[in-house]
């Protein structure tokens, strides 16, 4: 089966927007990012806080729009694969009450969200092989212990869709990179890349 939508997601520092940006210059135009909407919004000022009650409107502005750049750039490239840099579901994990509060605050269900994608690419976090994930990201203010656990939750929350895929960490991160783009080539060309292996326990 084609991949029309594809989600790269994973722990802080796992090499996604990497992927998607040399993807995106080795495919061109059959394919499109969408960039991840936190970014989009912390580096544009949009106050980061801590506190419960702020923290759910933060997450609620990065659904909202994560799920809108979706559909603009599918509105906009109908005949392009998107790549889509985190997805709807990532915001479950940073929901003070937890995924279940999450989706129903949002109006929504885990079931519905993991359904808006065709394929997931989950790329561990380098902090899983005790590697920096320093990657010169100005937004990004997780540790390599907060990195590892956030890499566990997400996991968790991705990990039921169908066709997830597990981009473990490498000792070398251009194995890494070069194992993943050979993924994603064949999803995108629409060829059948080999069956997922069975990624329900984070420990596997």
């Amino acid at each position: 089966m084609s991949a029309r939508r594809i989600v790269l997601t994973g722990g802080p520092g796992g090499g996604k927007t990497t992927a998607a940006d040399l993807f995106r210059r080795e495919i061109g135009d059959s394919v499109v990012v969408v960039p991840e909407a936190a970014t989009m919004l912390f580096g544009g000022g949009f106050p980061r806080v801590d506190d419960i009650g702020p923290r759910r409107s933060i997450q609620r502005a990065i659904f909202e729009v994560q799920r809108n750049l979706e559909d603009v750039q599918h509105a906009r490239y109908p005949d392009r694969v998107l790549l889509c840099d985190r997805g709807t579901v990532d915001g479950a994990v940073y929901w003070p009450d937890g995924p279940a509060a999450f989706f129903s605050a949002m109006g929504t269900t885990a079931e519905a969200e993991l359904g808006r994608y065709d394929a997931v690419l989950f790329f561990e976090t380098a902090a899983a092989g005790g590697h920096d994930i320093e990657g010169g990201n100005p937004t990004r203010t997780e540790d390599a212990s907060t990195a590892v656990a956030l890499d566990r939750r997400l996991r968790e929350v991705w990990s039921p869709h169908p066709r997830f895929w597990l981009i473990r960490n490498e000792r070398s991160f251009l194995t890494k990179i070069t194992a993943a783009i050979g993924l994603l080539e064949t999803l995108v060309r629409g060829a059948t890349p080999p069956e997922p292996p069975d990624s329900t326990d984070p420990s596997a």
